[in-house]
């Protein structure tokens, strides 16, 4: 098979299209051919050698998967040979997706939603999986509660406002100005131009200085020692960004405050959660970009500078197989 190979951390160029042995599936494992996969922060994090101590040189990396099964391993009871999947491979364990197939264990993986095709499929594994596991698996969003987003635009941010909105809540979200229409159309009930505005400043103005109920970090910095400014009593923050330096929590000690720290983790139940969501259109794909495996080098280079569309937001999907 082809794959996109990682041969050193570093600059985009790193990926090699090189053809390798297939694998086989092992007890409880099928063997999908990948039509698509997609890029996420994690990917350029990784393929720049930010987590260079979690893998060993060579590998195939990428972190999204949408194909069809092919093959059956021993004791497999839940799929079959030509359904249809998409799933999250197993993170720093094994092959990653940027190959034609991929064997992954049946405990991980989705049957795909019929009303979306492969490429939008592939776009939703990882940061929608990781919004589901924010909002619902840790902070427990409740109806009317009231959320800030930071990064709405964001790939993870427009799966986390569609989440939150289908689970009844008041959306406030962080967004460049020029990304507004796009994110009041999706559903946010107010979105701040963190460009021109302080943030913390516009939630306490919008919320009557009463805070909101959940805060959603995917952008880091400050973000955590902020929180506290704007919380509500007993409310939550939920990141899923490295801590780059020492936070002061002094104001969110005062709100009485929970902070969870999520590294996405990887099980079918979300997937088939997340399947009803878009097969009820409660959560649609944004995919504004496609490129071919062979320019995974482009795609991962479009997404970490935003070089020639500095306006960029949504999802970059690869088409791996036609």
């Amino acid at each position: 098979m082809k794959a996109a190979v990682l041969n050193e951390f570093g600059s985009f160029d790193s990926f090699q299209i090189t053809e390798i042995p297939t694998p086989k599936p092992k007890s409880k494992e099928v063997l999908v051919k990948v039509l698509a996969t997609s890029v996420n922060p994690l990917d350029f994090q990784v393929r720049r050698g930010d987590y260079k101590n979690e893998l060993t040189l060579p590998v195939i990396t990428g972190h999204d998967i949408s194909g069809v099964i092919v093959e059956i391993g021993p004791g497999v009871e839940n799929f079959k040979v030509g359904d249809e999947v998409y799933y999250t491979p197993e993170i720093f364990k094994g092959q990653g997706s940027y190959a034609q197939y991929h064997c992954a264990h049946e405990s991980i993986i989705g049957l795909k939603p019929k009303n979306i095709s492969h490429l939008e499929a592939a776009t939703l594994p990882l940061a929608a999986g990781t919004a589901w596991e924010m909002l619902v698996t840790r902070a427990q969003l409740k109806i009317n509660q009231t959320i800030l987003i930071h990064g709405g635009a964001g790939g993870v941010g427009i799966p986390t406002i569609q989440i939150a909105k289908a689970m009844g809540a008041t959306i406030f979200t962080t967004a460049r100005k020029v990304h507004h229409p796009f994110l009041l159309e999706l559903g946010v009930d107010y979105v701040i131009d963190y460009e021109n505005e302080d943030y913390i400043q516009a939630i306490n103005q919008l919320t009557n200085n009463k805070g909101v109920d959940v805060i959603i970090d995917t952008i880091g910095g400050n973000t955590l020692s902020d929180s506290g400014k704007i919380l509500n009593q007993l409310g939550q923050v939920v990141t899923l960004v490295d801590i780059e330096k020492p936070q002061n929590l002094i104001e969110a000690w005062g709100k009485n405050a929970t902070y969870h720290f999520v590294f996405t983790r990887q099980n079918r139940n979300k997937m088939d959660e997340l399947t009803k969501l878009v097969e009820n259109n409660k959560l649609k794909p944004v995919v504004n970009k496609f490129f071919p495996l062979s320019e995974i080098g482009k795609a991962h280079k479009l997404l970490e500078t935003r070089e020639g569309d500095e306006n960029f937001y949504g999802k970059i999907a690869i088409e791996v197989e036609h």
